[in-house]
């Protein structure tokens, strides 16, 4: 007596495309959520930059500067050049250079630590940065940062070459005294607010040009939102295909 063989109910290509819908909207939605936080964040980080800018008190509190990144601030003090460190390479309108970070010592208040700006590469000679003549003390307006994150692919810091390829504010504090020099690790980046024909200039001086005063986050949560969710549309389109064709099929038709 013949006897058809039976198709299994359930194939690995079935499993896979009934659950990839189901992740792939999750996913979706959850970068959903990711962009409404990161629009506020953006705001609120907004609101902080557009503040008065405060005066430092002697001593930074470094358990409270999370909730400063961004606020700009007024400070006087003098630059330790011997202890300028160099971080790069970076790129800057298609040109090649560094960033100069330089500790700015204030009288009777703790030292930090200032990125002054962009230099390209004709200029980043760092034994003539940090025999710089001191011109007396320098009035700094800034902002508040933090450590860059550092990329699988950027590689370690050498400070005894004087070779720094991401920002680690708790390195850099140790490497201008630490705290026997009172060093705290607190990191700025001196603000510009020129205009391209002054930052043409500084580049070609060789004057460090400072960040602009704007948030800059990375935000791309709404591309991967409708990444996840046109998968999403697709592998459901391709399970009910699925579902269709087996439906048709002769042996799914076939008694048992």
């Amino acid at each position: 007596m013949f006897k058809a063989k039976q198709t299994a109910t359930l194939t690995p290509t079935m499993v896979l495309l009934g659950v990839m819908p189901i992740l792939t909207f999750a996913l979706g939605t959850w970068q959903i959520q990711r962009l409404k936080w990161k629009v506020n964040l953006v705001d609120e980080l907004q609101e902080k930059l557009h503040r008065q800018p405060i005066i430092l008190p002697d001593f930074i509190n470094t358990s409270t500067l999370s909730d400063f990144t961004y606020r700009k601030f007024i400070a006087e003090g003098k630059w330790d050049n011997p202890h300028t460190v160099l971080v790069g390479p970076r790129v800057r309108d298609n040109t090649k250079g560094f960033h100069v970070i330089t500790p700015l010592v204030r009288e009777g208040g703790s030292t930090i630590l200032v990125d002054r700006g962009f230099v390209s590469d004709d200029f980043a000679d760092l034994a003539n940065w940090r025999k710089e003549e001191q011109t007396g003390p320098v009035l700094v307006q800034g902002m508040f940062r933090t450590s860059q994150p550092r990329n699988y692919f950027t590689p370690d810091n050498k400070p005894e070459k004087g070779e720094w390829f991401w920002i680690d504010v708790d390195a850099i504090a140790q490497y201008a005294g630490g705290d026997e020099a009172k060093v705290q690790p607190v990191f700025a980046e001196e603000i510009f607010e020129g205009h391209s024909g002054d930052a043409h200039l500084r580049l070609k001086e060789g004057t460090p040009i400072g960040r602009s005063p704007t948030v800059e986050l990375r935000n791309m949560h709404a591309t991967y939102a409708i990444t996840w969710y046109s998968l999403s549309a697709f592998t459901t389109f391709m399970f009910v295909q699925l579902l269709r064709r087996r439906a048709r099929s002769p042996a799914a038709r076939l008694p048992r």
